[in-house]
């Protein structure tokens, strides 16, 4: 038997052609493949599939070419203008909004920096939107359902949070990179100067809500022209130029007829004499008879407009929103009421120019007129006046404030002929009471003059009937009658400045940045020559006679000459009345006409005129008078 024992060391040698015992390993494996693929090759390919990838891949062709024929021939505008914009980005370049100025060109209202917080949607990943609105509700203060009650809005950049405080900045600022989509923005709220008493004149502007006043009736005049750059990117984003398109432009700005310290007095004298008689409701307006120009106005209770501009809370807003008083009401513009005897100086106008009574006519007033009732002729209709006056003119009718004269002149009486209803209603007409007198602020609403035609529609029978009470209270300003103090003092001006109904105008001028004027209002008539200057001059003599001796001799110690009408209109509660006096002054060339009006004052002639004593007194001499002084009861 072979043995390779003491060959384990032993090596063999070959030639150089002989073959390995794995190399012929090797080579039948080679044979066996080449033997596989030979047969496989044989095997012939099916058709259907090699066709349907054809065709698919044809359609699909064929699709895409005629997509891009599409888009390229016929959507070219379209998208030629959306690669420019990708390739252009433009970003506004803010400016300041217009101010407001007094006739003096004393500045009421300014801009101040203030910072936003804003809201671009299309950055905004829905996953980080609760992460971000649990932060942003801690630091804004505000509910989570605000915040998402905003974002809902249809808009891609939204206004969050106006005016942010200092804490809020830094803790946005601090977590920045954690609020995606979330930025600060640079902008400018209106800073009123002593709010309150400016608030319903100018009014409020913010970004988030409506405006008011002159803000809002001026607001394309006061808004800025925001600039414009448009910035070249590459296809990287990366920007690359940069051009100027459009200059920014501040806001224009208004020049007021307003006169600032004027409109303080008024405000400061007039609450004081308010809270001396425990009423919170009353108005008052200033006009310049000359022009129509509005030197003050204010109305009470007011609210203050920085509220609006710097955020204000909801306590503040429910708090004046459900206040009965209706603080954010103008009631020179916007209330409307009785005028009780204010309205006699425009009966007697009315009279003269008919010819129903001379300067001369007098009229026995014994106190009251009685009336045969025709329905029942033991129960006559009594009409009462406050006191007996006797043998009454024109200009002691006016100054005393004589209902008996004007119930005979307005309504008739025994074998005196009236003016009657309708020539009464045309007269007030003409004096502005029943159409907007056009003034520049919005809210502005009409009186009304009831007719014997609105009563029969208004009423049921019998009482669609006009009566003879009807004319005799619209005669002395009761019953249905109701006008807006800004209508009383429109009335007043013509009256006082030669029969010329103005236009009550806020604004003076609109001017430019360098203060160049733009626009100028000039005085605009609305009627005129309804009553000729020496019935005027007569109706004039009985306001004199008012402040000389009548129902507003307060007025006396003033250091001008001055006349002056009252108003007592009686409300349907026992000893409360609104209480109305329009004065105007100089007498010989007056400057000033001014309205005032209580709501709902206990007793006669509360706060109206005392105030009219201390502002009118101050305003052409300077001399200090109490609070608290009453005129004598006539």
């Amino acid at each position: 038997m072979f043995s390779n024992k003491g060959l384990e060391n032993k090596k063999i040698k070959r030639t150089g052609n002989e073959i390995e015992p794995e190399e012929i390993f090797w080579d039948i494996l080679a044979k066996k493949k080449e033997d596989i693929f030979e047969k496989k090759l044989e095997i012939p390919i099916m058709r259907w599939p090699l066709k349907l990838i054809f065709f698919l891949f044809s359609a699909l062709l064929i699709f895409v070419s005629a997509r891009v024929f599409y888009l390229q021939v016929f959507q070219f505008s379209k998208y030629s203008v959306l690669a420019e914009q990708n390739n252009f980005i433009s970003t506004a370049i803010k400016s300041e909004r217009g101010v407001i100025y007094d006739k003096h060109l004393n500045q009421l209202v300014f801009n101040r920096p203030s910072f936003n917080l804003m809201l671009n949607k299309s950055a905004l990943e829905p996953e980080q939107l609760n992460k971000n609105l649990k932060a942003l509700s801690w630091i804004l203060e505000k509910t989570e359902e605000e915040l998402q009650e905003a974002i809902a809005q249809n808009k891609n950049k939204i206004l969050l949070a106006e005016n942010l405080n200092y804490k809020q900045l830094i803790l946005f600022e601090s977590h920045s990179d954690e609020f995606q989509g979330f930025s600060i923005e640079n902008a400018s709220v209106r800073e009123y100067q002593t709010g309150p008493v400016f608030s319903h004149i100018i009014g409020y502007h913010r970004q988030t809500s409506q405006d008011a006043g002159i803000e809002a009736f001026y607001n394309q005049e006061l808004s800025s022209k925001p600039g414009e750059i448009k910035y070249e990117r590459n296809i990287y984003g990366e920007i690359i130029s940069q051009e100027l398109v459009r200059e920014p432009g501040s806001g224009d700005s208004l020049v007021l007829w307003l006169d600032s310290e004027l409109q303080e007095k008024l405000y400061d004298v007039f609450l004081e004499e308010l809270n001396a008689v425990g009423v919170k409701r009353a108005s008052a307006v200033a006009i310049d008879p000359k022009t129509g120009g509005v030197l003050a106005m204010v109305s009470f209770p007011s609210y203050d407009n920085n509220l609006f501009t710097q955020g204000i809370s909801q306590e503040d807003w429910d708090k004046l929103s459900n206040d009965k008083n209706m603080p954010f009401l103008n009631r020179v513009t916007g209330g409307r009421y009785p005028t009780g005897s204010i309205i006699k100086p425009l009966i007697a106008s009315a009279a003269l120019s008919e010819g129903i009574i001379t300067e001369k006519t007098k009229i026995n007033c014994t106190g009251e007129i009685v009336v045969e009732n025709p329905w029942f002729e033991d129960q006559p209709w009594i009409f009462k006046d406050f006191k007996t006056h006797g043998i009454t003119d024109v200009e002691k009718a006016i100054a005393e404030s004589c209902n008996v004269f004007f119930y005979t002149v307005g309504g008739g009486y025994k074998n005196f002929e009236g003016l009657g209803p309708d020539l009464i209603i045309q007269y007030l007409t003409e004096f502005g009471w029943d159409s907007r007198l056009g003034i520049d602020l919005p809210g502005e609403i009409t009186g009304f003059i009831p007719s014997k035609d609105w009563k029969k529609e208004r009423f049921s029978s019998p009482d669609n009937l006009w009566m003879p009470g009807d004319t005799y209270n619209l005669s002395i300003g009761q019953g249905y009658l109701s006008v807006t103090p800004l209508e009383v003092v429109s009335a007043f001006v013509s009256l006082v400045n030669g029969g010329k109904l103005l236009r009550p105008q806020i604004v003076k001028q609109i001017i430019d940045n360098d203060k160049n004027v733009i626009t100028e209002f000039h005085p605009k008539v609305l009627a005129q020559n309804f009553i000729d200057d020496k019935n005027l001059e007569i109706v004039k003599q009985g306001m004199k006679g008012t402040v000389d001796y009548g129902s507003a001799v307060v007025l006396s110690s003033l250091p001008i000459q001055a006349g002056a009408k009252t108003g007592t209109a009686e409300i349907g509660r026992d000893e409360y009345f609104h209480s109305w006096i329009t004065v105007f002054a100089p007498y010989d060339d007056p400057e000033i006409v001014i309205t005032l009006m209580v709501e709902s004052a206990y007793g006669m002639h509360k706060a109206v005129a005392p105030t009219a004593l201390r502002v009118l007194d101050w305003y052409f001499k300077g001399k200090k008078i109490p609070v608290g002084v009453d005129p004598p009861e006539l």
